[in-house]
């Protein structure tokens, strides 16, 4: 039985504009003790793709199951499974840190689970601050508070929607270091995230949502396979000639081109040499998952998808 099961997902939203669909019949199991990475730009559906999994959306179609428990008729079953990180920094301001670990414990009626938030706050480096009023807290440690929210039950299922956007190195170093401990202890991870080096590192198999639909669909090593060629890499203050402009991705100073073969290389040097172009710390790498994830979304049409599963209730 698989951890997480999406079967026929479609949901639809009414907007002053007319109907909006963010997901449209999106189905893929999450194996159990599986790390799974869900990518796609923002606006593909990987929020509401989340929010129907933990039961604060409604899916205008279709079915999701936890553990073989249906997130809807099984609400109360398929929540205590999952512990779920949300993009927002969502606190309440009047309780320190270890009372609001506390009252997440017995909204699943754990008690006396103390030791367990003891070795949260220390592996997310919270111990410092157990006694400290939610509101004096950075940003950076508000999140830390909420993967310890989430995880307080000790869930099976573990959801990361984006939890390291916008904290510093130690953080995501930390959390991954944790993280990374539970699923080799064999808790299900789901992760979402614009950090491709990440999903790259963690995750073993990873779906891309492009406009609501799962556009790819396979384990990160094959999806890198899938890659040909070299990325010639360099830094430079010149402007690009207009050939090159058209094929590089920029960042900054970062100029990274496609390159079939040796001879393409060759092509493109001669280019910029030719253009006068100022070339610092080249090198020549393999493809990543984010050349992967660019290359999916500039040409990726929908994979195959099962039969939808229609609900009686339609969700506005």
């Amino acid at each position: 039985m698989p951890a997480v099961s999406f079967q026929a997902v479609s949901k639809t939203f009414a907007t002053a504009k007319g109907p909006f669909q963010a997901l449209d019949n999106v189905s893929f199991d999450i194996e159990e003790g599986e790390f799974f990475g869900l990518l796609g730009p923002n606006g593909a559906g990987k929020t509401t793709l989340i929010s129907i999994l933990a039961g604060l959306a409604r899916a205008s179609s279709g079915r999701v199951l936890v553990q073989g428990s249906d997130t809807q008729s099984e609400f109360a079953a398929a929540r205590r499974k999952l512990g779920v990180v949300p993009q927002e920094l969502v606190f309440d301001p009047f309780f320190s840190v270890r009372e609001a670990l506390r009252f997440q414990s017995g909204y699943f009626g754990i008690r006396h689970n103390d030791a367990w938030i003891d070795e949260l706050l220390y592996h997310l480096g919270l111990a410092d601050k157990a006694q400290a009023n939610m509101r004096q807290l950075s940003g950076g440690m508000k999140r830390r508070v909420l993967v310890a929210l989430a995880l307080v039950h000790r869930p099976p299922i573990i959801v990361l929607d984006e939890p390291t956007a916008g904290v510093d190195v130690e953080l995501r170093q930390t959390l991954w270091q944790f993280i990374a401990r539970l699923n080799q202890e064999g808790h299900t991870v789901l992760l979402t995230t614009h950090y491709l080096e990440e999903a790259e590192a963690l995750c073993g198999r990873i779906a891309m949502l492009k406009n609501g639909q799962v556009v790819a669909l396979d384990r990160t090593s094959a999806l890198l396979k899938t890659a040909s060629g070299n990325v010639l890499q360099f830094k430079t203050d010149s402007a690009l000639p207009a050939e090159l402009a058209a094929l590089a991705r920029v960042t900054g100073r970062i100029v990274q081109l496609p390159a079939h073969d040796a001879l393409e290389i060759e092509r493109h040097l001669a280019t910029l040499r030719a253009a006068h172009v100022d070339v610092q710390d080249l090198e020549i790498r393999r493809p990543d998952l984010e050349d992967v994830f660019l290359h999916v979304m500039a040409t990726a049409s929908p994979l195959p998808q099962p039969e939808r599963i229609e609900r009686t209730e339609v969700a506005a």
